[in-house]
């Protein structure tokens, strides 16, 4: 394995982005008192991550300027 040519610019693409949002979405969930999540029904925690995360999946197939310099 090699990194890509340009891994110091990759935190600008949508899909590295939606990729952090999405695990953050589950540490702070993770980390939220019992007291705070039973507010919020797990259900729609983990919808909204997988669905973040599964735009970060179609990101990655799309040409992404900022990214690619191009």
């Amino acid at each position: 394995m090699k990194l890509v040519p340009n891994w110091k610019s990759l935190w600008r693409a949508f899909s590295v982005q939606a990729m952090t949002l999405s695990s953050a979405i589950l540490t702070t969930w993770g980390l939220m008192p019992e007291d705070m999540k039973s507010g919020i029904a797990p259900r729609y925690v983990m919808v909204t991550a997988g669905s973040v995360l599964a735009l970060g999946i179609v990101g990655r197939f799309l040409k992404q300027d900022a990214v690619s310099g191009e």
